[in-house]
């Protein structure tokens, strides 16, 4: 089969104002800013600059509409709700610290400057991603309108790609390893319901090891571990662990194949017929 690598695109010609733009935001993360007014001001300056520089008057303004100071109020994470702070388990403390970058990450994407601007959206959401998720790796890629709930419960290795409309639920934890690549609208969590009391919430640690793929609308339910190299084909729903190397798809997911380049020693390989 042909190898398509990404093509090497041309240096865009705002290149240098994207490198200013993101020196800036990093320089007031790494300085300790506060969070809330770092994402205020960003939000202000891309979607209503005219109001940058007198944000808080322009909220008290009853000369605008109703609707304008609303929307100005809530470029403030302080003015808004996010639905994990209502999760009885929420470590405020920890949340509050998060949630600022949170609401710049998930605004920033349905800003004309986010949109669908690959580079600059990947380059934000790196800057972001280590002051949120409990552990991030290098080079770590995250797409559009990527959401968590948490965010502090991510733990994540070197070179992790994430694509457009993926919900990492790590309300139990989810640990991602290196090299893993979860593709478009997969949905992975880590806490359930009981099916008689709606209330009644388990949180369980969901981890997939290093090489694993979650293709196309895939689901990974809570407290399942997809081993080394594993893969869950598109709109599987893995229920149940996910052995190394092994390809699972169907609802539930089953194995139906072992990776070619799987180790020939390893015990749990015998059952599948390697293809």
């Amino acid at each position: 089969m042909p190898i398509y690598p990404l093509r090497k695109l041309p240096v865009l010609p705002i290149a240098g104002i994207e490198s200013q733009w993101l020196e800036k935001i990093a320089s007031e993360l790494k300085s300790g800013s506060d969070r809330a007014v770092l994402c205020r001001r960003t939000l202000c300056e891309i979607a209503y600059p005219q109001f940058a520089s007198s944000w808080e008057t322009a909220v008290e303004d009853a000369k605008l509409p109703l609707a304008t100071r609303l929307a100005l109020s809530a470029l403030d994470p302080r003015n808004v709700t996010l639905e994990p702070e209502y999760y009885a388990e929420c470590d405020d403390a920890r949340f509050q610290k998060v949630k600022p970058l949170l609401w710049l990450w998930y605004s920033f994407d349905r800003t004309v400057v986010g949109g669908q601007n690959v580079e600059l959206g990947v380059q934000l959401r790196r800057l972001l991603a280590p002051y949120i998720f409990k552990k991030c790796g290098e080079n770590f890629k995250a797409f559009q309108y990527v959401e968590f709930s948490f965010g502090y419960n991510m733990e994540v290795g070197d070179n992790v790609v994430v694509h457009r409309y993926v919900l990492l639920d790590d309300r139990g934890g989810i640990s991602l390893g290196s090299n893993v690549s979860i593709s478009d609208f997969t949905n992975i969590y880590s806490h359930t319901h009981s099916i008689v009391d709606q209330r009644d919430v388990t949180d369980a640690p969901t981890r997939l090891d290093d090489g694993v793929r979650i293709t196309y609308h895939a689901t990974v339910l809570a407290g399942v571990h997809v081993g080394e190299q594993a893969m869950v084909g598109a709109m599987a729903v893995a229920t149940k662990d996910v052995r190394p190397y092994h390809v699972y798809v169907g609802i539930p997911a089953k194995s139906v194949r072992v990776k070619p380049n799987a180790p020939v020693d390893q015990e749990n390989l015998t059952t599948v017929k390697r293809r």
